[in-house]
């Protein structure tokens, strides 16, 4: 069989190489070091915040933004139900309650008036909201511009998990740069990679302390170590971090890469009756992280798992769309306030190979399999 195609994976060329030999050769291996602090500054510069912090993983930020902002038990922490589970999975380890809310159609981000909805009537009821936590879609950054004055006008903290969504823009301003806080992830995945690692963007010096404490086992300045809370081991490596520096200094190159493959897959389906790209023609704000179909079985004549189950006779890695929040086993226990845009879209999509590591050879075999499938279910 031939080599698997996958969806996203690490993009990895010389710089890397010469980024990491450099930083192995100056002896600073453990957590922290001259490279981190580097990354820190050189994201936060493109981002345009005051401050950063790199961490071991984006589900590290979201914990740590949680706990700056005084997310505990008894608060309930409204989010995206249309998300990775790490969102949810962060605020339950805070103690606090999720609560799920839908989607818009076009881009699949959280919809500011269910969100409106829900605060005015936990507001109502007494119940503290410790924080809102947006999610950027693959790629796609949330309605930031509703999102902030629904933030201010309830007094609720805003952290924006920007996890997937480096390099794109809304409203002329970075992913990242929105809300109180935002994290972004690098995991192995994501469009530039430290092969696991994260980070936290604040302008709040007070903040951004705070969380390098707690990430560095909540240990106080004295000679001898001393602990009076509980911290965690959340640090980023210094070999990671230069990993992460020559991935940034690439970012814009992979981007145009991804963007490139969305464009084949674009005019790929446009004559495609019922199968159209999921986000639209309006992407200019993107960073293509992934690039998803939505499939109208009753349109289309087939339905996303026959498209992906053809695409796995070629080798090809695909996936739906993730499952809502809300439908997850260990979720389902919990409220949400939904209006069946989530699960339509999880129902109806399959996300393709994207990455920017793909190889023209390899673009070719995902198009040659998909125009085969369609020519077969041409009606």
């Amino acid at each position: 069989m031939s080599e698997r195609i996958l969806m996203s994976s690490p993009d990895i060329g010389e710089l890397e190489e010469k980024y990491l030999l450099r930083a192995l050769r100056s002896g600073w291996v453990a957590p922290l070091g001259p490279d981190v602090d580097s990354f820190e500054g050189e994201v936060a510069s493109r981002v345009g915040r005051r401050f950063a912090v790199a961490l071991s993983s984006g589900t590290a930020a979201l914990h740590l933004a949680l706990l700056a902002k005084g997310v505990g038990p008894g608060d309930v922490v409204l989010t995206s139900t249309m998300t990775f589970a790490a969102t949810a999975n962060a605020i339950m380890y805070t103690g606090a309650e999720p609560y799920f809310i839908d989607s818009l159609e076009d881009g699949g981000n959280i919809d500011p008036v269910l969100l409106e909805h829900a605060l005015k009537v936990l507001t109502d009821s007494g119940e503290r909201v410790g924080a809102i936590v947006s999610v950027d879609l693959l790629g796609k950054s949330a309605d930031y511009t509703s999102l902030e004055l629904l933030a201010v006008r309830y007094g609720v903290p805003l952290i924006a998990d920007a996890a997937e969504s480096l390099g794109a823009l809304h409203a002329g301003r970075p992913a990242g740069a929105w809300g109180d806080i935002a994290i972004f992830s690098f995991n192995g995945n994501k469009i530039i990679t430290t092969s696991g690692g994260g980070m936290l963007l604040t302008d709040d010096g007070r903040v951004a302390e705070r969380v390098r404490y707690l990430a560095t086992q909540a240990r106080q300045p004295v000679v001898h170590y001393e602990h009076t809370e509980v911290g965690y081991n959340y640090r980023l490596s210094n070999l990671l971090a230069a990993l992460g520096r020559a991935q940034l200094v690439r970012l814009d190159s992979m981007i145009e890469k991804r963007r490139q493959h969305r464009d084949t897959y674009r005019q790929l389906v446009a004559e495609v009756p019922g199968v159209s790209i999921f986000g639209g023609d309006r992407d200019d704000d993107d960073n293509f992280w992934l690039t998803s179909l939505l499939i109208d079985p009753q349109v289309a004549g087939f339905s996303p798992i026959e498209l992906r189950e053809a695409l796995e006779v070629s080798n090809v890695e695909c996936r739906p769309l993730w499952k809502p929040m809300h439908l997850q086993p260990v979720f389902e226990s919990f409220r949400s306030l939904s209006n069946g845009t989530s699960e339509r879209l999880f129902r109806n999509g399959l996300t393709l190979p994207s990455g920017s590591a793909l190889r023209p050879e390899s673009i070719r075999v995902v198009t040659q399999a998909l125009t085969d499938f369609f020519e077969r279910h041409r009606k």
